[in-house]
């Protein structure tokens, strides 16, 4: 168990927040497997409310940046408070988002705040934002494990997305994965992470 465990922190270790990506092909597969792990995910009364909509579309994906850098431009134009702006700045990240056109899959991830019954009834789905963000987690890790690069972008707001995408308005947009192989010039931000005893107590 203990080698278990520490192999895997080893291995999450080595994932890494990627923002040049190749267009290399990436078989569809590989990601619908990744999705597949995503939906064994815990959920509030087992109501598992996600969406995952997988794009690899070319035309979809310029649709996509266009909208989001939209938001983005808003974003850095004012949008954002200083501070925030101060605590991007050592990651070189702007209003510019050529990912979103250059990985091969884009993975829009909805939250389902209620589903409907087959007698068109509505019920309320439970721990919703905790649930997807459970999935989403695994998502992330299970592209990892496969040898996968991501990018989780979240512009703000989000609901390009409903439309784009043909979605209902039941759901919400909660984070757009950028999902593909590293470009052969790929370059990630150099940073640490928080020690054990800095980010849990053990009583």
């Amino acid at each position: 168990m203990a080698r278990r465990a520490r192999e895997f922190r080893e291995e999450a270790a080595r994932r890494r927040t990627v923002r040049h990506y190749s267009s290399k092909a990436v078989p569809l597969e590989v990601v619908e497997e990744c999705v597949r792990a995503a939906g064994t995910a815990p959920s509030g009364a087992n109501r598992q409310p996600w969406h995952f909509v997988v794009v690899s579309d070319p035309e979809v994906k310029a649709r996509i940046r266009v909208a989001a850098e939209e938001e983005e431009r808003a974003f850095y134009a004012g949008g954002a408070p200083q501070e925030w702006l101060e605590a991007l700045a050592p990651l070189g990240t702007d209003e510019n988002k050529p990912f979103l056109e250059c990985a091969p899959y884009l993975i829009a991830i909805f939250a389902q705040r209620y589903h409907l019954a087959p007698d068109g009834d509505r019920h309320k789905n439970y721990y919703v934002q905790e649930s997807v963000g459970i999935a989403t987690g695994i998502l992330i890790s299970a592209l990892h494990r496969a040898g996968l690069a991501t990018l989780t972008h979240t512009p703000s707001p989000m609901n390009f997305l409903n439309e784009i995408l043909g979605r209902p308005s039941s759901e919400r947009p909660f984070l757009l994965l950028v999902a593909g192989l590293p470009a052969a010039a790929a370059e990630v931000p150099a940073i640490g992470r928080k020690p054990l005893r800095s980010i849990a107590t053990f009583r």
